[in-house]
């Protein structure tokens, strides 16, 4: 039976974030990729809801969530979540973070240890100086709007090698164009964290899953985004984390295998 996933939105001061929730038992908080939201999660939550109270956030600057007044620090996306969590009555929660996401959901362990059962750590990069020069760049290029529309045939082709379906694509596309015209604060935010990252990460004790999908590693470095094999960082930060890597899983893994990583995340959550 697929369980139904409503949209509903959290006040804060800094604007209103859109969430996703749906299905009852243990809570498990899913945190998306820049520059994508929460719909990242679209396959994966009626997956998790069966047996669990799944939620998915649009972090803020990102989906239908408010522009944040501020460029936003990861340090205050971790404080967003724990809003939600407090408006939601979650005392204790399981956290699934994707590239973006992970960032998020890692600096969250370290802040507030506490309130964290267990960590899912997808696709983190080991960024490394090269790669914070790169994210920085990028996020001083934006996303700008053109005269001419070419913008959006760009953002149409940008995953054209490896994002399989014109419907998955469209959805990505659509997210890309909500950050049209904005700062890419999430870009911002990684990049001014990415080099404290493993400091910060050596402070997780929780149980806690690494996942990779290898081909998404090969394409950031083919990007110049972070080397392949610099992601180990990770596993030597956190080295009681459990590594699981899907040689085939892309960019796009979440919503293009996800009954292969719902079953990876189930098991860990379960044992």
């Amino acid at each position: 039976m697929t369980q139904k996933i409503k949209r509903a939105f959290l006040d804060t001061e800094d604007g209103q974030i859109l969430y996703r929730i749906g299905g009852e038992g243990e809570p498990l908080l899913l945190l998306h990729m820049n520059p994508r939201s929460s719909d990242e999660y679209r396959e994966l939550m009626p997956i998790f809801a069966q047996n669990r109270r799944v939620i998915a956030m649009d972090l803020m600057g990102f989906g239908d969530s408010d522009k944040p007044p501020r460029m936003y620090t990861m340090a205050d996306y971790a404080k967003t979540v724990i809003a939600l969590l407090d408006e939601l009555g979650i005392e204790k929660v399981s956290i699934f973070g994707n590239h973006t996401g992970a960032f998020v959901a890692g600096e969250v362990t370290a802040a507030y240890g506490d309130r964290v059962e267990k960590l899912i750590l997808g696709n983190v990069a080991g960024f490394g100086e090269g790669g914070q020069a790169e994210l920085l760049r990028l996020f001083e290029e934006g996303f700008k709007i053109t005269e001419d529309g070419s913008h959006l045939m760009k953002r149409w082709l940008a995953r054209s090698r490896y994002v399989g379906s014109a419907e998955l694509n469209h959805r990505w596309v659509l997210d890309d164009l909500k950050c049209f015209g904005h700062p890419l604060y999430a870009v911002w935010a990684v990049g001014h964290y990415c080099l404290d990252a493993p400091e910060r990460f050596r402070s997780i004790k929780c149980p806690t899953l690494i996942i990779w999908g290898i081909d998404d590693v090969k394409e950031f470095e083919r990007l110049s985004l972070a080397k392949a094999n610099d992601r180990y960082f990770l596993s030597q930060a956190i080295p009681h984390g459990q590594v699981v890597e899907f040689p085939q899983g892309t960019i796009c893994m979440m919503n293009q295998i996800p009954e292969e990583v719902s079953q990876v995340v189930i098991d860990f959550l379960n044992n």
